[in-house]
């Protein structure tokens, strides 16, 4: 396997990311041990997880899981979402992150997370006060590097000017939702990573399992299976709502191209060259393979080109395009 570096950190980590959201939730503690034993068959050694997985669950399977081999695997965790109904518990405070990563910390039974991301963007707390925090934490060497998930590009801009400023931990490793079907990432926040030197970790390449196949035509033409993320969760239903078409056109593509659709839509993501490595996870370990045989794809970037020409380019950062490309002549 080839590894790849985490921005400026030096960090070598796998071309895919397993995401351990399913762990004490969709998946138990037996299956999830044997997606672990998998993936770490295969070399992958960057496991993401949160503090609000599974109510903490996750964090817990996946410490017991990693306790033998802590120093050969990358672990990120994160804090923001709620963890009760304290109202203190959420945000990104000084207080609540002081909590939240030790609570982290015990649960995963380690000493340090590798990478630690701001989970959601708090318009409640200033960003020099997160950022002060989590400078404390890379200090006191609980946590090696700051991330973020889920901000804007200018939230994050504005954070790394922050960090410069004042001479803070800046972020080095960042987390956007990107996948066939929301390609928003691709105007700001990936040419920012790749300005700036950033570690990416997307997450959602199969957007919900959309792009794995088994909505095309779906039970009785409905194009809706009996399971699934997008049947099951209103949140992901609502997400890729008019997305169905492109699921079709995606599916079909994949079937003239010999490769199954889940391979293709990881294989996509990874093609990216600001991407690092997409996050995937699953349910079981039959769910998971899928996502694992995109290490066999070879993403030329004529197929890259194929197959992002099925979806809508997103619209540039400036109607003034021939600016931000330099083009103006």
């Amino acid at each position: 396997m080839e590894y790849r570096t985490v921005g400026s950190t030096g960090v070598q980590v796998s071309p895919l990311c397993f995401g351990t959201m399913s762990f004490g939730a969709e998946a138990d503690e037996a299956t999830s041990e044997a997606m672990y034993r998998r993936v770490r068959e295969l070399g992958i050694n960057f496991f993401d997880t949160a503090n609000v997985y599974g109510g903490g669950r996750s964090e817990e399977i996946l410490g017991t899981l990693v306790a033998g081999e802590r120093d050969d695997v990358v672990i990120t965790s994160k804090v923001g979402f709620p963890m009760g109904a304290d109202p203190n518990a959420q945000g990104l405070s000084r207080r609540h992150i002081m909590q939240a990563v030790e609570a982290s910390l015990a649960r995963l039974g380690t000493d340090r997370l590798d990478f630690y991301f701001v989970h959601i963007f708090d318009e409640r707390t200033p960003i020099e006060q997160t950022l002060h925090a989590l400078d404390d934490l890379q200090r006191q060497g609980k946590i090696l590097y700051p991330g973020v998930s889920n901000w804007a590009a200018w939230q994050i801009a504005t954070s790394l000017g922050v960090s410069a400023r004042e001479g803070l931990a800046q972020f080095e490793l960042i987390q956007p939702m990107y996948n066939l079907a929301k390609r928003q990432a691709e105007v700001e926040i990936l040419p920012l990573a790749q300005a700036e030197n950033l570690g990416v970790i997307t997450y959602s390449p199969l957007g919900g399992g959309l792009l794995t196949g088994k909505y095309r035509g779906g039970q009785h033409g409905t194009g809706q299976p009996a399971s699934g993320r997008l049947v099951e969760n209103a949140r992901y239903a609502d997400r890729y709502e008019s997305d169905h078409a492109l699921a079709e056109r995606f599916a079909a593509f994949a079937d003239d191209a010999g490769i199954s659709p889940a391979a293709l839509a990881v294989a996509w993501a990874m093609g990216h060259p600001g991407v690092t490595a997409p996050i995937v996870g699953a349910r079981s370990l039959e769910q998971l393979e899928g996502s694992l045989s995109a290490l066999d794809v070879e993403m030329t970037p004529e197929l890259r080109a194929q197959i992002s020409a099925l979806s809508a380019t997103p619209a540039p950062a400036s109607d003034r395009a021939e600016v931000l490309t330099g083009r103006w002549t």
